[in-house]
């Protein structure tokens, strides 16, 4: 006897929106430890610059976060690009959240 062969045939794709996620969830989280890694090289005298660029990460991580929750939502789509986005995009935002706590409060 022969080994059976089964094919699996399917509709599923991967959505451009969770792959725009995931670019955006690693391009927020770069941005975020280049910045950290750059002011406390440093030793705090840093420019506004990096104040901005801190902003930007917080944008472009809720804007990934919307995309990678709207992706995954959706019907015969792959879930590997949206929960990637999710993941990256959500830990880029705890981790601009966490330095704005802690310049307020610490």
């Amino acid at each position: 006897m022969g080994r059976k062969k089964n094919y699996i045939f399917t509709n599923k794709k991967h959505s451009e929106r969770a792959i725009m996620s995931t670019i955006l969830g690693v391009i927020s989280l770069a941005s975020f430890v280049a910045v950290i890694y750059l002011a406390y090289a440093q030793a705090g005298n840093i420019p506004p610059g990096y104040g901005i660029t801190g902003f930007l990460v917080a944008v472009f991580s809720i804007i990934g976060l919307v995309l990678g929750i709207m992706t995954v939502v959706e019907k015969d789509r792959y879930k590997l690009f949206p929960c990637l986005g999710i993941f990256f995009n959500l830990l880029a935002l705890l981790g601009i959240g966490f330095v704005v706590y802690a310049g307020m409060y610490l």
